[in-house]
């Protein structure tokens, strides 16, 4: 794990998420200084409120991401329904329709992957609650290039399968509860 300070945070859910999320990012202060890039699994034939329900719960900005949108610190940003979520290396985002990853458009491996080849070290993988194990492979590339591996304890998961598989690929991450996510968050990201 890194001792570099994090420049971005990645996050990736899907059963439960709404619940898991509403755990972290409210307790996330509105000076946060680094942007926090999400995927949540959606149905691809779904408008997504997820931005708009955390903009009304959190003091950090939330958007849903548009094309060659530039990162901003205090701002989440979720994946749009049916697209993948990339960072570009000139710290911008970009969505692709490229096939699915894990029966998921938008993917966790996807994003995690990107960002990690876009931050190294300075980076935060976490991966919550979810059904499948979209994700185990891209928080893994996190761990790789020396970033913060971190993991829901599957014991609170929703839905355990997502954190299992993200363990089993990435044995060295970080299994934490929830709430001990946004304290740890805080602890590395503002301290």
């Amino acid at each position: 794990m890194s001792d570099v300070r994090p420049q971005a945070v990645v996050i990736g859910a899907s059963a439960g998420a709404l619940e898991a999320l509403t755990t972290i990012l409210p307790a996330l202060p509105g000076d946060f200084p680094v942007p926090i890039m999400l995927v949540v699994h959606i149905p691809g034939d779904k408008r997504s409120v997820l931005a708009e329900l955390f903009q009304a719960k959190c003091r950090i900005n939330v958007l849903e991401v548009e094309d060659k949108e530039p990162l901003a610190g205090g701002t989440a940003y979720f994946a749009p329904p049916n697209y993948h979520l990339l960072v570009e290396t000139n710290g911008t985002l970009s969505l692709s329709s490229d096939e699915p990853v894990m029966f998921s458009r938008p993917a966790i491996d996807v994003l995690f992957e990107s960002a990690a080849d876009t931050f190294g070290s300075a980076l935060v993988g976490i991966v919550l609650t979810g059904a499948n194990h979209d994700g185990a492979r891209g928080l893994r590339a996190i761990s790789d290039v020396g970033g913060h591996a971190v993991v829901q304890d599957p014991a609170t998961a929703f839905a355990a399968a997502m954190p299992e598989g993200a363990i089993a690929r990435c044995p060295d991450a970080r299994v934490m509860p929830l709430d001990a996510i946004a304290a740890y968050l805080q602890k590395v990201v503002c301290t």
